[in-house]
């Protein structure tokens, strides 16, 4: 789904209007008529696609974070799919007031990277990656990636933030990442690591191992390419499950 089959950011349209206006035929903006609902509602319809045309053909994924419900970020990623950015950060424990980020992995345009602390893992890097990013993309990143990486280097991260984890639960994809993986049949290179592994490899690592920091990486990276594989596939059932097609 596009954002512009989307008329849910619109104040009073709920998703019962917004299937109303698809059975109606009208399933994108261009097709927008105002008889099939009220007259104020057809104003702020108006309104909202005069300015969301504009906001898109600036490329601007910002306004729209601030327009739809968070439960409907998974629209934009169609749209803005190539300035997405995959995000994943290992740490040597939970608490981001006592432990540290060791690596964190980004994935877009079918690239992966992972800065290093010790290396090039600073905040300016990290401002300036992000920055560059139309729509930020995690697994459980609402709850510990994001908020770990802004305590520990002083960030404030507005990006656009679908959490991968709440529209897999909506399709029924409940559990971790690497279980919901192997649900739908895509593959890791080392499907027998873990978060607790990422923390001993790290350690072999300052120990001198560094055979131990590549096969961190690799597990990392695991993590961040294969969000994209996930998020079409689940992009692909909402719509099945959210779009109604026109009578």
């Amino acid at each position: 789904m596009r954002i512009e089959n989307s008329f849910i950011p619109v104040s009073g349209v709920g998703e019962q209007t917004e299937r109303k206006l698809w059975r109606a035929g009208i399933t994108t903006w261009d097709d927008f008529d105002g008889s099939v609902v009220g007259s104020t509602t057809a104003d702020r319809i108006e309104s909202f696609i005069d300015t969301a045309r504009t906001q898109l053909d600036r490329g601007n994924a910002r306004y729209f974070g601030e327009q739809f419900p968070s439960g409907s970020y998974w629209r934009l990623y169609e749209n803005f799919a190539e300035q997405t950015c995959f995000l994943d950060i290992e740490t040597t424990g939970l608490d981001h007031t006592h432990d540290d980020v060791t690596v964190v992995g980004l994935h877009r345009g079918g690239d992966t990277e992972a800065l290093v602390q010790g290396r090039d893992l600073t905040r300016e890097r990290l401002t300036a990656e992000l920055s560059d990013a139309a729509l930020l993309v995690t697994f459980n990143g609402k709850r510990f990636d994001v908020p770990f990486l802004e305590q520990s280097f002083d960030l404030d991260i507005d990006v656009p933030h679908l959490d991968l984890m709440y529209p897999c639960r909506q399709v029924g994809l409940d559990g971790g990442l690497k279980e919901i993986e192997q649900r739908v049949g895509i593959d890791r290179d080392r499907p027998d690591l873990s978060g607790r592994d990422a923390v001993r490899l790290w350690r072999e690592y300052e120990r001198g191992d560094e055979d131990a920091l590549e096969t961190l990486v690799s597990y990392n990276r695991d993590d961040t390419a294969n969000m994209e594989r996930l998020v079409d596939i689940v992009t692909d059932q909402l719509h099945r499950d959210v779009f109604v097609t026109p009578e």
